[in-house]
């Protein structure tokens, strides 16, 4: 089936007891045993598994071309747990532009417990390539990036990563991409991780992780942290994310659409300074985003004239995109990651321009968005 059709019925058959056609919401902590250790279909405890949220991870499996799926209560929470399949002394290769919220937990937390993190140009596969080690068991990928959205050639660094003596793990987080705009493991990544509660969940009323993978024994050990750490999602959060992914398609191509107009509308706009958008002719790997991408997504990214000051009056001025945090949903938002998602990388070498401004562009009309960048950018 192709991607659309997916989306509405890859892990979500009609109810077998009677006839429902939306999966429904199993608010349940535990189920009844037809005898000592025989669990019904293999449902016991609703941490180790729950038929709501074993729907959503077997359509995430089955969007992201792979054969299993697990979801989590967060996006950090899912990386939280891919990480704990690494022991301490073992080295992590990170981009030098992952989301604040990744490098707080491996600079913070994470180094506390012996893992070591090398954060690296990732965009340049030679830069991988000279940052691995004899210790490396995990490579990191963000793409595009959050903020800059610089993109990394998944299928060379795959290549590079498993040439590697030690064999290490791939991990993609495609957050801002999404599997309708690109599917990493298609690529040569081993896992893909998302923050659902952005684009799949799409509406700003969820939260919640994934993890996708192709290989069994990679996922029995991933189900086994899952089960063991115990970060997973409600079925009300599975099913509310399982209803956004049914108009996934159609709202990344709108989203699409409206950031398109905006970048030609910033683009010529005299107090702009540069402008980060993957398929903009200005990108340094627009070609690479092309390739890999099936558009340029809904962020963007710009640096306006006149520092930190005038990015603040920006933001503060618009009307219909709404000043938070966050991402994908089908509202526009607008914020200063230097002063908001990505506070935790101030004084590191991964610090935002504070004069950068993110938008996560909605569905709305379009050209009502153009208009309220218009006047907000006259306050600047």
């Amino acid at each position: 089936m192709k991607f659309e059709t997916l989306a509405i019925h890859a892990g979500q058959e009609p109810d077998p007891n009677n006839g429902a056609v939306m999966t429904p919401v199993y608010l349940t902590s535990t189920y009844k045993q037809d005898g000592v250790g025989k669990p019904r279909q293999g449902y016991e405890y609703s941490r180790t598994l729950n038929p709501t949220r074993k729907a959503l991870q077997d359509c995430l499996a089955a969007l992201e071309s792979g054969s299993f799926g697990l979801a989590f209560a967060s996006g950090l929470a899912a990386t939280n747990t891919v990480l704990q399949l690494l022991n301490a002394g073992d080295h992590v290769l990170a981009g030098n532009d992952v989301y604040g919220g990744a490098f707080r937990l491996f600079d913070k937390i994470l180094r506390r417990f012996n893992l070591d993190f090398t954060f690296a140009d990732t965009t340049d596969p030679e830069s991988v390539a000279e940052a691995l080690t004899p210790s490396t068991r995990l490579v990191w990928l963000e793409t595009p990036t959050n903020p800059y959205l610089r993109i990394t050639n998944i299928q060379a660094v795959a290549e590079i990563v498993h040439a590697h003596p030690n064999k290490p793990l791939l991990a993609v987080d495609n957050t801002f991409a999404t599997p309708y705009l690109q599917r990493p493991l298609e690529l040569g990544a081993d896992i893909v991780v998302h923050s659902m509660t952005k684009y799949l969940g799409g509406h700003s009323d969820v939260v919640g992780g994934a993890a996708i993978v192709k290989d069994k024994e990679l996922a029995d050990r991933l189900y086994f942290l899952q089960n063991a750490v115990g970060a997973v999602p409600g079925p009300m959060d599975c099913f509310l994310v399982l209803r956004g992914i049914k108009t996934l398609p159609l709202r990344m191509e709108r989203h699409y659409e409206n950031a398109t107009a905006i970048v030609e509308f910033l683009a010529s706009h005299p107090k702009v300074e540069k402008i980060f958008y993957p398929y903009h002719t200005s990108h340094p790997q627009q070609k690479t985003a092309k390739h890999q991408m099936r558009n340029g997504g809904g962020m963007i990214s710009f640096i306006v004239k006149g520092g930190r000051d005038a990015a603040v009056r920006v933001v503060e001025a618009t009307k219909i995109f709404a000043l938070a945090e966050s991402l994908g949903g089908v509202e526009s938002l607008i914020e200063v990651p230097a002063a908001m998602t990505h506070l935790s990388v101030v004084g590191s070498p991964l610090e935002v321009d504070p004069a950068l401004i993110r938008l996560s562009v909605g569905i709305e009309n379009k050209d009502d968005l153009i208009e309220d960048m218009q006047q907000a950018l006259e306050k600047a």
